[in-house]
């Protein structure tokens, strides 16, 4: 059995040694002064060390105190995380996921069925951001992120490595410029995304075209307007090919050249570290790494 003292002894010790005073921490927690004295005098006894120095104007913490409270605030905070997620998520089958829209758009969705038939008793709640997560705030349980891997007191399994190479239309391989060599790029739209703005500058280099300002350029906030606008003959987007291989199986798109960047970065399972799992973040997490 675990040595544990009362709940409440804790909560008015935190409190107080938060706030510096008894009184604001009655006032905090809603009791008299005197049920805070009485609370810590109580852990005091359990103890048996002496946990506050008190005087007639205030109350500062002993050394134990101090090594006590910075224990017990860490421990405190945990369990008001725990709770907080229970209470907005209490169903275990339930997962709430955070992910990247280009993978959700253009690789999940695709295959949620193919999760639905292997665990039909998980509910999964999916939006789409590309935010990185505060796993220690939020209700969020799981999310797909795009990078290179590493963030934070958060556990990443890798998914999916992003290589970008030139797609297009059919259409404009054919008409009064066509697609036949990289010079003919300058008589087409480059299609950018807004929120990486070099990636066309630096595809070129890999390509050994010098920068001159190659073709007319549309930016897009994502790429899967990239995409779509594309599809349309709009101009020359770069893509994944595992992003883009619907488009390019029924040939709504094809990949003028074959030279491909690699952007060193990739999307990655994530969760809080050391999370116990729940039954539904398991069975996602399995599914994914597994699907992939």
């Amino acid at each position: 059995m675990r040595r544990l003292p009362p709940l409440n002894a804790l909560r008015s010790f935190e409190s107080a040694a938060r706030l510096g005073s008894f009184i604001k921490a009655a006032d905090e927690l809603f009791v008299t002064p005197s049920a805070i004295s009485h609370q810590i005098k109580t852990l005091e006894s359990f103890l048996e060390l002496n946990l506050f120095i008190r005087d007639k104007r205030r109350v500062t913490l002993t050394s134990a105190g101090e090594k006590y409270f910075s224990a017990i605030e860490h421990a405190l905070d945990e369990i008001d995380s725990a709770t907080r997620r229970l209470l907005a998520n209490p169903n275990v089958g339930a997962v709430t996921i955070s992910v990247s829209p280009a993978f959700l758009t253009r690789w999940l969705m695709q295959r949620l069925s193919h999760f639905q038939a292997a665990y039909p008793d998980v509910e999964l709640r999916l939006s789409a951001s590309m935010e990185d997560i505060d796993f220690d705030h939020s209700d969020i349980d799981m999310g797909v992120l795009f990078g290179q891997g590493y963030w934070p007191d958060i556990e990443s399994h890798f998914l999916l490595g992003m290589s970008l190479e030139p797609v297009c239309s059919p259409a404009l391989l054919q008409g009064q410029h066509p697609l036949d060599s990289l010079d003919d790029l300058s008589h087409h739209n480059l299609l950018h995304i807004s929120s990486r703005p070099e990636e066309w500058r630096t595809w070129m280099r890999a390509a050994g075209i010098e920068d001159r300002g190659h073709g007319k350029g549309l930016s897009f906030s994502s790429t899967s307007l990239a995409t779509g606008a594309a599809v349309e003959g709009l101009g020359i987007a770069l893509a994944d090919r595992h992003l883009v291989a619907k488009e390019l199986a029924t040939g709504q798109l094809v990949v003028p050249f074959d030279i491909t960047l690699d952007t060193n970065s990739a999307f990655y399972l994530v969760y809080g570290q050391n999370r116990p799992l729940t039954y539904g973040m398991k069975a996602f997490r399995d599914w994914i790494l597994s699907e992939i």
